[in-house]
């Protein structure tokens, strides 16, 4: 199975950009092993930025990313970088600068499409 992410809101602040990554790393631990991937765009692409400072105890977005790139495909869209400023020297290691051709096709390939 395929299964595509798509984040919309920021690291923090809200938690549901978490919340869709605990879901992913979660799924990427089932016996079946599904096919994972994870497309940030608008202030989500924020959550891949690299050096983030959490009080301990406090959950990382840019771990949680780094997880998520290695149990599959992580994708920002590079018109919201841009937007925001944020180069892919910022990014922690992994993920990849995208397009909404990109996202098309994920979405496309996807069994199933959850959106956050």
């Amino acid at each position: 199975m395929n299964v595509l992410f798509i984040l919309n809101d920021p690291p923090y602040g809200t938690e549901r950009s978490f919340n869709a990554l605990r879901l992913a790393l979660e799924m990427a631990k089932e016996d079946s092993k599904p096919d994972i991937s994870v497309f940030l765009m608008a202030d989500a692409v924020v959550c891949a930025k690299n050096g983030q400072k959490t009080p301990d105890g406090y959950y990382n977005l840019g771990r949680m990313i780094k997880g998520a790139a290695r149990n599959g495909r992580v994708v920002l869209c590079g018109t919201c970088m841009d937007a925001r400023g944020l180069t892919d020297a910022e990014l922690v290691p992994g993920p990849e600068r995208g397009t909404m051709a990109d996202l098309s096709r994920m979405t496309m390939d996807a069994d199933k499409v959850l959106v956050f």
